[in-house]
């Protein structure tokens, strides 16, 4: 099994648990996040990709990039193996814009899971 953690922009939420649940994954955990990348802040074109970073910029126009941290959500979900692929394509073709800040996912190794309800581990704790 594997955890699969994507970070998006905000108003890709909707659209991004859409695709998942037409790609056969209805379970997640969603998470408001905040953080920034490599560029260390915003760019003036960052509020027309992602309208909510207008909020964060108010009406001033920056020309320069600055420090800012950057509102996010964190999905978080679990998938079997062989799943991998077709989850990490269903995020990545909605929040693909080609532009700085269109995410990160990351592929972790699950070691076991344990649903506490039942004592049910491993796959069938997932089912």
């Amino acid at each position: 099994m594997k955890e699969i953690i994507a970070c998006i922009r905000r108003h890709q939420v909707p659209a991004t648990k859409k695709a998942l649940e037409e790609a056969g994954f209805p379970a997640l955990t969603i998470q408001s996040i905040e953080g920034r990348g490599k560029q260390y802040g915003i760019g003036g074109w960052e509020a027309e990709v992602d309208p909510e970073l207008n909020k964060v910029l108010g009406s001033q126009q920056v020309i320069e990039a600055r420090i800012n941290w950057i509102p996010k959500r964190m999905l978080t979900l679990i998938v079997q193996d062989q799943e991998v692929e077709s989850a990490v394509k269903a995020i990545t073709e909605i929040n693909k814009t080609g532009h700085c800040g269109d995410g990160k996912i990351f592929v972790c190794p699950l070691h076991e899971v344990v649903r506490v309800r039942t004592g049910e581990a491993g796959r069938e704790a997932v089912l």
